[in-house]
């Protein structure tokens, strides 16, 4: 599955920037090289570096990647709504009160990065237990309709955007 198949219909305009950043890429593939990339990015830095804020009110990379995590369990959980055709609307999330709540400062980055490496292989195990027609159901969820296969590369864009923006303003 690729993501030129998309069409601007299948996901809220909010997201296009995560669909953007992918390029042109085949959705399972990029769900295990981007995790790889955040992971080696990651792996290595002290804790300074984990809980330095570039900003007021800006995130440490620790809560970023505690985001990320929170983020992916969302998508995929609506991901899996949709697929087993639940017509259910679902509600958004803040993900600023999600990063209060966390409590990502206080977690040891390894611990963070296992999460992340368990929730990203069941994020993918998921998305390849799908048929085509599985990844083509609409659902809706934050006043949005979308299918099941936008989440999918909403999922990876959104993790190389914060990538990027890991790299950029703190590293």
């Amino acid at each position: 599955m690729n993501s030129r198949q998309l069409n601007t219909q299948e996901y809220a305009p909010f997201y296009s920037q995560y669909i953007k950043a992918l390029g042109e890429v085949d959705l399972n593939e990029v769900l295990e090289t981007s995790l790889k990339d955040l992971i080696t990015t990651l792996e290595n830095l002290h804790e300074e570096k984990l809980t330095y804020r570039y900003a007021e009110g800006k995130w440490t990379i620790k809560e970023l990647v505690q985001h990320i995590i929170d983020a992916e369990r969302v998508l995929s959980y609506r991901a899996l709504r949709f697929s087993r055709n639940d017509a259910t609307e679902l509600p958004g999330f803040d993900e600023d009160w999600y990063v209060t709540n966390s409590n990502g400062n206080e977690r040891d980055i390894k611990d963070i990065l296992q999460e992340l490496i368990h929730v990203r292989n069941s994020t993918i195990l998921l998305f390849k237990s799908f048929k085509q027609e599985i990844l083509l159901i609409i659902g809706t969820a934050s006043n949005s309709d979308m299918t099941v296969r936008a989440l999918g590369f909403i999922i990876a864009g959104h993790q190389i955007h914060h990538l990027r923006i890991i790299k950029e303003k703190y590293l």
